[in-house]
């Protein structure tokens, strides 16, 4: 597998494999990757000639509660797992190449509409990061496509809105959510997780589905669908921030009439931050 640490360098890459016709697909990551991950990578690598993953914490996405030196780097163990699914390139920037003046003096891509709720409320300023950071990567690496997991299905929202916004001509690809064999959705931090929690948290995606089957019965008061997930949610230890139903495509309020829904969910077990969904299409 081919390793890039300067801009120039994996331009050179990039330039070769386009000089042979060669389309490009591209997965931003932050490292420390599961299968999951390695999931964008083979959906990327069956829709194009050549795949490349980024590895770069981004110092921009997070807040000021959030813990940015503690956050997980396993590169050795990262670059194992790529070489695993024959990835063709890693590209492995470091601050002082994607922020050569620092965060205060970068421009900010900000997302308007989307980024007000949810994650975007309960950690200000994350989206910005977010799109800033794979604005640039977009810019870098110019590919064909770029896959993103829905399991962050607002960011994969937000990530649509920037590229068709700013007229970026990359086509986003959404993958469905990597999941255990008890539902709950792979995550970096299921690591944190002890064995009794693990087996807890399964009933996250459970409730899931059972709200989802609600509505898909007929239910259309999301409201009490809302409170008899977060009751049940809470009866079994778990602490939530939210339990919506939403409009897929706007993450507004679902009303009646609405046949593409999504319900996001963020809770917590002990100190662990589980973020889930599901989708429901009732055409």
């Amino acid at each position: 597998m081919n390793q890039a640490y300067s801009v120039s360098e994996l331009r050179q890459y990039i330039q070769h494999w386009k000089d042979h016709q060669q389309s490009i697909a591209f997965i931003p990551t932050m490292g420390n990757l599961h299968q999951g991950h390695l999931s964008l990578i083979e959906k990327g690598q069956s829709l194009c000639d050549r795949s490349i993953c980024s590895i770069f914490v981004n110092p921009m996405q997070f807040g000021p509660n959030e813990d940015f030196n503690h956050y997980p780097r396993t590169l050795d163990k990262d670059i194992e797992l790529l070489e695993s699914v024959a990835c063709d390139l890693v590209y492995m920037p470091t601050a002082s190449e994607l922020y050569p003046q620092g965060l205060e003096k970068i421009s900010q891509v900000i997302v308007t509409d989307l980024t007000e709720t949810f994650e975007g409320a309960h950690r200000p300023g994350h989206f910005t990061g977010v799109a800033t950071i794979v604005a640039k990567l977009f810019n870098i690496v110019k590919p064909d496509i770029s896959v993103f997991g829905k399991k962050d299905y607002q960011q994969y929202c937000v990530i649509k809105k920037m590229t068709q916004d700013l007229n970026l001509d990359v086509e986003i690809i959404g993958q469905e959510t990597t999941r255990e064999p008890s539902g709950l959705a792979t995550s970096t931090r299921n690591q944190y997780l002890n064995e009794e929690q693990m087996s807890k948290a399964a009933l996250i995606y459970r409730t899931l589905q059972d709200a989802s089957d609600k509505i898909i019965g007929g239910e259309r008061n999301f409201a009490l669908v809302e409170k008899q997930a977060t009751d049940r949610l809470s009866q079994a230890g778990f602490d939530t921030d939210y339990f919506n139903v939403c409009n897929a495509d706007t993450l507004k309020p679902a009303t009646p009439g609405d046949k593409k829904l999504v319900i996001l969910v963020t809770t917590r077990l002990g100190d662990t931050r589980l973020l889930d969904n599901i989708e429901i299409d009732l055409w």
